[in-house]
């Protein structure tokens, strides 16, 4: 199978986005090559997004990231919305993807976090994490949802999408998960049952799941589930003030950056709002704490300040570390920054175009930025991780046009999961009314 058109991609492999571009130019070369990551990267067989990648040549074995990939359609429907490649190739691609994933591995529905590209078959993620991954099954089920919405032809290809989409949906038993209590839990295993024990407990990247979770059509989880789990606990709520910074939840500093990306990919947080918090105040203050955070330098880490800035999960001189403010070993990681372009667009552009000035065969390469650098040791990764390549050309997208937003918010689940919940959105209509201190709408362009 022709996996990519290498002729209508091929021009910008080599190419280095120019920093007098203006930002629409500059967002759209980064978000083009970082693209790359999840058509050309792909697994050749599966069409499902490979973990990581590395600057030059795939990585051995067939390893794929199920949460990864729900972040790649994703990126695919901004690569059809631009032009980059046709409706056609993608609803190609996006239907080997979910013919294969409704033929791999599934526990009561639910996908591992790793599977093999080839056969389907698990790949455990830990010793007792051999099973189910609800949170990574959501990140997946988020942009098949994306993709169900956009691609609403009945030609092509694209009805027949939409029922296999509409299966995996089905059979997701989202409330055995819920153990017959009220909380939810994040793995099962075939061989080890309910040992990990690890409650899907918030402040934390997994929102998203109990939206999808309350919202099933076929397994929907009570609403005690969430207001007495994710959203209670002394892991919630916080109140404190950083860098002069209230922060409404969440850890201390407000921790790595992907938990104001990862749920929010889709799930538009502009005026949304429930009894517990104001979502998108939370994520505006949350990018800001990382960047003052990154201003003060207060451990002195070269090559930190207002135009370089960015602290998440990420692959770093001695290993994968989430890297957060009060975890902060001097790594940067790009897409902490960028995909912040929503919350924080100014500090997120200056930073864009810093990361770029540094050295070329260094700092880019043919899926774009890498992960992580450090200027101290003079380290640059050689990697680059789907879920660190995805919320770029999302997020990014989400800023210019808030085209994920749009179809995830629109979709029948996810406004039943939001109003089970008692949730308020603008694009709830009639059931809330978006109040004036809301954010204006974000400028497409």
């Amino acid at each position: 199978m022709q996996w990519f058109n290498r002729m209508q991609l091929s021009a910008s492999i080599d190419f280095f986005p120019a920093l007098e571009h203006d930002d629409a130019a500059l967002l759209d070369e980064v978000q083009r090559q970082t693209f790359r990551f999840f058509w050309e990267g792909a697994h050749p067989t599966s069409g499902l997004a490979r973990d990581r990648q590395k600057t030059t040549g795939d990585p051995k074995g067939d390893l794929v990231a199920v949460g990864g990939s729900g972040f790649g359609v994703m990126a695919i429907i901004v690569a059809v919305e631009r032009g980059w490649i046709s409706r056609s190739e993608a609803v190609e691609r996006i239907s080997t993807m979910v013919t294969f994933l409704a033929k791999a591995h599934r526990y009561h529905g639910m996908f591992p976090h790793f599977l093999d590209g080839r056969t389907g078959e698990t790949i455990p993620f830990g010793r007792k994490d051999d099973g189910a991954d609800l949170v990574e099954t959501a990140f997946l089920f988020q942009g098949l949802i994306c993709v169900r919405e956009y691609f609403d032809d009945t030609a092509g290809g694209e009805q027949e999408l939409r029922v296999q989409i509409d299966d995996l949906l089905a059979q997701a038993d989202w409330n055995w998960f819920t153990r017959g209590g009220t909380h939810l839990y994040w793995h099962w295993s075939p061989k080890h049952g309910w040992a990990m024990n690890h409650r899907v407990a918030g402040w934390n990247e997994c929102l998203v799941a109990y939206i999808l979770a309350a919202g099933s059509h076929t397994y929907p989880i009570a609403a005690a589930a969430y207001h007495e789990c994710f959203a209670a606990g002394p892991a919630f709520r916080n109140g404190k003030s950083y860098y002069g910074i209230e922060l409404p939840l969440g850890m201390d500093y407000g921790g790595p950056m992907f938990l104001a990306h990862y749920s929010f990919c889709g799930l538009d947080p502009r005026g949304l709002k429930d009894r517990h918090a104001d979502y998108w105040e939370q994520n505006v203050r949350h990018a800001r704490i990382n960047h003052a955070h990154c201003v003060a330098n207060p451990h002195g880490h070269h090559g930190y300040g207002p135009d370089c800035w960015g602290l998440t999960a990420s692959h770093g001189p001695v290993g994968y570390v989430a890297h957060a403010p009060d975890l902060d070993m001097g790594v940067i990681t790009p897409s902490a920054a960028v995909a912040s372009l929503p919350y924080v667009p100014v500090e997120a552009m200056r930073a864009l175009r810093y990361f770029l000035s540094k050295p070329r065969k260094r700092i880019w390469g043919r899926f774009g930025i890498v992960d992580a650098f450090s200027e101290g040791r003079n380290w640059y990764a050689r990697t680059y991780l789907a879920v660190n390549q995805g919320p770029i050309v999302i997020m990014a997208e989400n800023y210019r046009t808030g085209l994920l937003w749009n179809l995830f918010m629109s979709a029948p689940e996810v406004r039943a999961g939001l109003l089970r919940l008692d949730f308020e959105s603008p694009h709830l209509g009639g059931r809330h009314a978006p109040s004036s201190a809301e954010p204006s709408p974000i400028p497409s362009g």
